[in-house]
């Protein structure tokens, strides 16, 4: 079932509890938390922000349900990291709605080029990235990860 009312817009200082949250739970719910997961969740200004990155938002009825990152690498080049849908609100095209508005924010922000890591373990999720146009990338084709977790590269040309 889709969920018409999603409000999706940047993140504020605010909003930090829940993007801990957010991402603690999936985190958690699959992996377990890894450093430089605590460094971003712990201080999100100082990890995201500061260096140029965007923090995306998606709530519904004022609640946030989702989030989505992105974080700077090199020049036009942006790490899509960090997308998360609350368990409760997940198969109600939620995620599409974030990753389709981080794609476009990417794009007005100039970029050229987007990289992820994920993991096989979540295979919705690198369906959902292949059906916007993310291709995989050979393990050594991609740049380093700071995630043990990561087993899964993919990009996409803007």
């Amino acid at each position: 079932m889709d969920i018409v009312e999603v409000d999706i817009r940047p993140f504020t200082v605010a909003d930090a509890p829940a993007f801990r949250t957010l991402n603690e739970d999936w985190i958690n719910e699959y992996f377990g938390l890894e450093e430089e997961d605590r460094l971003v969740l712990n201080d999100p200004v100082a990890h995201v922000l500061r260096p140029g990155g965007h923090i995306f938002m998606a709530f519904v009825d004022e609640v946030a349900v989702g989030c989505c990152c992105l974080i700077p690498m090199e020049p036009g080049v942006f790490e899509l990291a960090k997308m998360t849908v609350a368990t409760p609100f997940r198969g109600k095209s939620i995620g599409r709605k974030i990753l389709a508005y981080t794609i476009d924010r990417a794009k007005s922000l100039g970029a050229t080029r987007l990289f992820l890591g994920s993991n096989n373990k979540l295979a919705d999720a690198i369906h959902l990235y292949e059906a916007y146009g993310f291709r995989h990338l050979k393990p050594e084709d991609a740049p380093s990860s700071p995630y043990v977790r990561a087993n899964v590269f993919m990009e996409m040309n803007l």
